[in-house]
């Protein structure tokens, strides 16, 4: 048990090291190629804080454990607006972009609904899974289009401003960061596994708490160094764009490769509350462009509830 705790203090300091690097480097990504830090946010930040969760539904769907493979995405994209979200909040008010309630949230929840419309049969199929990922990529081409259209960037810290001499050393130091995400959020996920199981927790519980939490640690490091950084947009976009991409890409991949059993518990249970925490606070973000200290505290209450009803 003393073995897991160690891994699970090693992977988050991994987590936090590699976070700090990443937004560093995206920000210096962005104005070089005269994007956006919000699309930055929405892209390539998502993805690379993503990439845990990628691996584990992978390896879970292949292994033979389906309520792994969704419940940690399920879990993650809770984790993401109640955990990571209320959490940031509470630390820094988060304003949010316009473009991102008017847009990027919407398509969050059409993203969030199709999912719940696929495994309605308790099944994710390889062609649901072909529609999902083309969906991610035409997102993506469109968001990154836009942004260049527009030829804005959002940055004003002088410390990030590339010159092209150093655009290799900027694209070095954001892979090298996507890489300590993994590796760190391996690291945390094998030692909170560890210890789950050896208090007898089935393999869906472990999924939607401990492992979504895990591999939402990644998200929750960036967004606070992000916003530490004062670089809202990439704290906002990395979180919506992440749930995007857990949706989508990693369902979407992972039906393609090996299609996903679902769990009854997920669509009877966990779904309302997939969907329900978005829906409920997209009339405060539309409103009012902000999420304040106050709903970070109700967001991160939320959270706590639902944990404790599934435990």
């Amino acid at each position: 048990m003393w073995l897991g705790w160690v891994q699970l203090i090693a992977g988050l300091v991994f987590l936090i090291i590699a976070g700090e690097f990443l937004v560093r480097s995206s920000v210096r990504l962005a104005l070089y190629l005269k994007i956006s830090s919000l699309v930055i946010g929405l892209t390539v930040v998502s993805f690379g804080t993503s990439f845990p969760e990628l691996v584990v539904s992978l390896n879970a769907a292949l292994g033979g454990h389906p309520d792994i493979s969704i419940g940690n995405v399920v879990g993650s994209n809770i984790a993401n607006l109640a955990l990571v979200m209320g959490v940031s909040a509470i630390f820094f008010t988060m304003t949010v972009d316009r473009s991102s309630v008017v847009i990027d949230w919407p398509l969050m929840l059409l993203s969030s609904i199709l999912l719940i419309v696929f495994a309605w049969d308790l099944k994710l199929e390889l062609w649901e899974g072909a529609i999902m990922v083309t969906g991610l990529l035409a997102f993506n081409i469109w968001v990154i289009r836009e942004s260049r259209r527009e030829n804005k960037s959002q940055s004003t810290d002088e410390d990030f401003q590339p010159a092209s001499s150093n655009i290799i050393r900027t694209l070095l130091v954001f892979g090298a960061s996507m890489i300590g995400l993994i590796v760190g959020a391996d690291i945390m996920v094998d030692g909170a596994v560890s210890i789950a199981r050896g208090m007898n927790i089935e393999e869906r519980v472990i999924a939607i708490t401990v492992i979504a939490f895990g591999t939402s640690v990644p998200e929750l490091a960036t967004s606070l160094i992000a916003l530490y950084k004062k670089e809202v947009s990439i704290s906002v976009g990395n979180l919506i764009g992440s749930n995007i991409f857990n949706i989508l890409g990693i369902l979407g991949v992972t039906a393609v490769i090996q299609p996903i059993d679902v769990n009854p518990e997920i669509k009877f249970n966990d779904f309302y509350w997939f969907l329900g925490i978005p829906l409920l606070l997209y009339p405060v973000l539309i409103t009012r462009l902000k999420v304040s200290r106050i709903e970070g505290i109700l967001l991160f209450g939320t959270y706590i509830l639902y944990i404790y009803l599934v435990i």
